[in-house]
């Protein structure tokens, strides 16, 4: 497993500093160039990158190793999640906000890191993904405030017939964000496994609306 992650980001390197930086994570056996087809729904005063996980899938890549039913290696979970904080660490720095998009197995990865530095991003947006059922992060975590409104934003878009995530893993997902998240969710019949048309859009409404208030 690579511990060097690639990125293609939206905007020249001295165009960066300053401005609010949305990353993107993209599924298992997929690959950082596919994520970056959903830079133009990041606002105009941000920058959009997209990180390559590290675990090689053919000639493609994914976080960490999942099965059809998305059982993991939770110590290869927090390797990835280290190798991003590490990124984030040396590379992240200047701007004036950081939010998290994750698409499939990219959703995880970005609940996960927001789990685990609960304080450090603004807003998470999942697409067509699940998070973690782990008994062991479901400990490192903060109690979910009593308060709603002050709960991080999450953004959860699906196809309510994807048959790549699991009935169970849909219901956990839906558990911990409801609990956990101020939630925005939305459905997309017909859509199946990808990003589609209608989600981008409410994907970029969303944003517009976080990443800019976090701004002021």
């Amino acid at each position: 497993m690579s511990t060097e992650l690639k990125a293609i980001y939206s905007r020249p390197r001295h165009e960066r500093e300053g401005t609010d930086l949305v990353m993107f994570f993209h599924g298992y056996g997929s690959s950082e160039q596919r994520m970056a087809e959903l830079f133009d729904a990041v606002p105009a005063n941000a920058t959009a990158v997209a990180l390559r996980g590290g675990l090689e899938i053919g000639e493609d890549y994914g976080w960490f190793l999942l099965d059809y039913f998305l059982t993991h290696d939770f110590s290869e979970v927090l390797s990835a999640t280290q190798r991003v904080y590490h990124w984030i660490d040396t590379e992240a720095q200047g701007y004036k906000s950081i939010s998290l998009v994750g698409f499939s197995q990219g959703m995880a990865m970005a609940s996960t890191l927001q789990r685990l530095r609960p304080q450090q991003f603004t807003c998470v947006a999942g697409l067509s993904g699940f998070v973690l059922s782990n008994e062991l992060l479901a400990m490192t975590e903060d109690a979910p405030h009593e308060d709603p409104a002050q709960r991080p934003p999450y953004f959860w878009g699906r196809d309510v017939d994807d048959v790549v995530i699991n009935p169970d893993a849909v219901e956990h997902s839906r558990s911990w964000l409801e609990e956990h998240t101020r939630l925005t969710a939305r459905t997309y019949p017909y859509m199946g496994h990808r990003v589609g048309v209608d989600e981008k859009v409410d994907l970029k409404v969303f944003l517009s609306h976080y990443v800019k208030a976090a701004a002021t």
